[in-house]
């Protein structure tokens, strides 16, 4: 590889995938993790991507993902943090399990991934590596059906500023707060209608404001240690 490697987490679907489909074009080398082979995955492959399997829902997945990475590659350019889960009170699962799922996903795993391959983002000199959390809207106002979901973005959003004091100069780390982004296939049109209506600009954006974001962000040589909202003005409302 002549360039350093991004691993971004949660490729397979939705803005994950658009990232991907992105670096593709652009031809930055690409390791991303999957847990579901949606059929995205085998289209990412044939274009070059390195996807690894991982199951993040043990600590030892977490540490399986990273010695994979490390043995892929000494330097990465980059990590994102997009896996992902939306799981509310009241379902199948007890509060403890709920909680626990949010937690593994949301906080688990970005720590110790960032831990493990801080030293490969650290190869570059100043400002040469980045971290970014995708975290939520939700994670600053809170959410009376996604508690533990919304604690656990929270949670993330406060590693930003830890990891961003802990591994500067070399390594930036920022968090994107995004509120509705894309809607999925099976939205009917009442919903769609209340989501628009909780922002000032009522529009659905679309992935590229968050691929926006990201270049950015690993363009950028000072901004770091922040929470950047993709919300379309809805803490306004």
């Amino acid at each position: 590889m002549t360039q350093s490697p991004i691993v971004l987490t949660g490729g397979g679907k939705r803005i994950g995938l658009a990232l991907a489909q992105h670096f593709i074009d652009q031809q930055q080398p690409l390791i991303i993790s999957y847990r579901s082979y949606y059929p995205a995955i085998a289209q990412l492959e044939q274009a070059g991507v390195t996807c690894l399997y991982a199951d993040f829902s043990t600590d030892q997945g977490i540490v399986d993902f990273a010695t994979a990475v490390m043995a892929i590659t000494p330097v990465l350019r980059a990590v994102i943090h997009n896996a992902s889960d939306w799981q509310a009170e009241g379902s199948a699962q007890t509060l403890g399990s709920t909680l626990d799922k949010m937690m593994q996903i949301h906080v688990k795993v970005p720590y110790l991934l960032n831990h493990q391959l801080a030293p490969l983002l650290s190869q570059s000199g100043l400002a040469g590596g980045d971290i970014i959390h995708l975290t939520d809207y939700v994670a600053e106002r809170g959410s009376d059906k996604h508690i533990a979901y919304a604690a656990s973005k929270a949670a993330l959003d406060n590693m930003t500023r830890s990891f961003a004091r802990k591994l500067a100069p070399a390594v930036k780390v920022n968090a994107i707060a995004p509120a509705m982004i894309m809607f999925n296939e099976h939205d009917d049109a009442v919903y769609r209608h209340q989501a628009l209506d909780k922002s000032l600009m009522k529009i659905e954006p679309g992935p590229g404001e968050i691929i926006s974001l990201v270049e950015y962000l690993l363009n950028s040589r000072y901004v770091t240690g922040r929470t950047h909202g993709v919300d379309g003005g809805r803490p306004l409302r």
